[in-house]
């Protein structure tokens, strides 16, 4: 039998002692995409001066990045289901490592659907990993820790988007020499492309657990752990979730793609590479701390949503500093968003997938699925940039944390599936 004071510490445990590794493993995971994320950004900028483009073209960069998450979530849901979680991730790794290899041969070619091809590559890799690490790091310890597990694990997704727009920048921003103007796009990608090889082959080494999700959840019926997609809209908290997960990467992502604009456009005197440096350092780095200390300190003083609605409502204030184009206000309340949207995307994806059971996988799936906020919502900022003015592009991302400002009060609440009629 086992006594209250052994239960107490096993649910005090942030990570199961047999898990550690693969937890670290996983963890290894975010800063990859994270990097590949954050070098977007600056892409984003460089084909708008390579290839003297519009806003709004420029932002199908994000598009075709975005647009992957969305055609690949279901099939990737369905590769975990049916193979694992290791064998999803070494493929995904592959997809990934096959993208970043193929920027060389564009640099040769030299077309912009070139680069978007490799874009969406890798982009069907990322999604493998995301379906696949952000569920996983959940169960590997004490459901009460779970939240702060992968927001744990996500602050070095943090470090990735630090990396990205810093190493990139320097690198695409900077001068080769070379005759071929897009031969500095790939760097970049080749280096994050020999880390992804090497990373893929310590998990194929790995001895890496496959855990299975409770076959009930607390008080469901056996109807509602039917596995049929479906089921998944009946549960209300989930939808809402998706919703609220659209909305964030819509968010984020729009930020992020016109983050160099806004800098340059509200201070004439900063360059391009200036401007990424301030994303990397000031936006960035905020963005990891936030999520460092969100998983290290806050969520362990107050619940999850409460945290989430507080940094969403800040962010809408943020927002609105942002839009009336006060300078140096502005470009400080742009950066300083960053901290407050860190612990967004791995709190809503824990608070979605919560007493799913078995559809776990699935969910996981459909949240990621949900990134496509991503792929709409800088096209949409962009038109607005050529018609208008940047700042005023940035209502879009001031709606979307209305949104999330109302799932962390009420929407995130486990109301049992409508399946069940509760």
């Amino acid at each position: 039998m086992v006594s209250g004071l052994e239960v107490k510490s096993e649910k005090q445990r942030f990570v199961s002692p047999e898990y550690i590794i693969p937890f670290i493993l996983v963890t290894s995971l975010f800063f990859l995409w994270g990097f590949a994320h954050g070098c977007l950004d600056v892409l984003n900028k460089h084909f708008q001066e390579l290839l003297n483009m519009s806003k709004a073209k420029s932002a199908l960069v994000q598009f075709v990045f975005y647009g992957g998450y969305f055609i690949m979530a279901i099939p990737a849901g369905l590769l975990m289901q049916r193979f694992g979680y290791k064998r999803g991730i070494i493929f995904g790794l592959s997809l990934f490592c096959a993208g970043a290899f193929l920027m060389l041969p564009a640099t040769v070619i030299q077309t912009f659907g070139s680069f978007l091809l490799c874009l969406f590559i890798i982009a069907c890799g990322l999604t493998c990993l995301e379906t696949a690490a952000n569920p996983y790091t959940t169960v590997l310890g004490p459901a009460v820790h779970a939240e702060r597990r992968i927001n744990f694990s996500q602050s070095f997704n943090g470090l990735g988007w630090i990396a990205g727009p810093l190493i990139g920048g320097m690198l695409i921003f900077g001068d080769n020499g070379d005759e071929n103007r897009f031969s500095s796009i790939a760097l970049p990608y080749l280096l994050i492309g020999t880390i992804v090889f090497i990373v893929a082959l310590l998990f194929w080494r790995a001895s890496l657990p496959e855990i299975k999700e409770e076959t009930h959840s607390a008080g469901a019926s056996d109807k509602s752990n039917d596995l049929s997609w479906r089921n998944l809209f009946r549960h209300p908290h989930f939808v809402l979730a998706v919703t609220a997960q659209f909305f964030y990467v819509a968010a984020q992502t729009g930020i992020n793609s016109f983050f160099i604009n806004y800098v340059t456009e509200e201070m004439p005197a900063i360059t391009n590479q200036e401007a990424s440096k301030i994303l990397a350092f000031g936006g960035m780095g905020l963005f990891w701390l936030g999520r460092l200390t969100g998983s290290t300190i806050f969520m362990r003083l107050a619940r999850p949503n409460r945290i989430l609605a507080l940094y969403a409502f800040i962010n809408v204030i943020t927002m609105c500093l942002v839009v009336a184009g006060l300078g140096w206000i502005s470009v400080t309340a742009l950066f300083t968003t960053y901290f407050f949207m860190s612990i967004m995307f791995p709190t809503i994806f824990a608070l979605g997938i919560k007493d799913l059971g078995p559809l776990t996988k699935k969910g996981s799936s459909i949240l990621v699925m949900s990134i496509v906020g991503g792929a709409l919502i800088p096209v949409l900022m962009g038109r607005i940039a050529d018609v208008s003015k940047m700042a005023m592009g940035f209502i879009v991302p001031l709606i979307c944390f209305a949104f999330i400002l109302y799932f962390g009060i009420d929407g995130y609440k486990v109301r049992g599936s409508k399946l069940n009629g509760r």
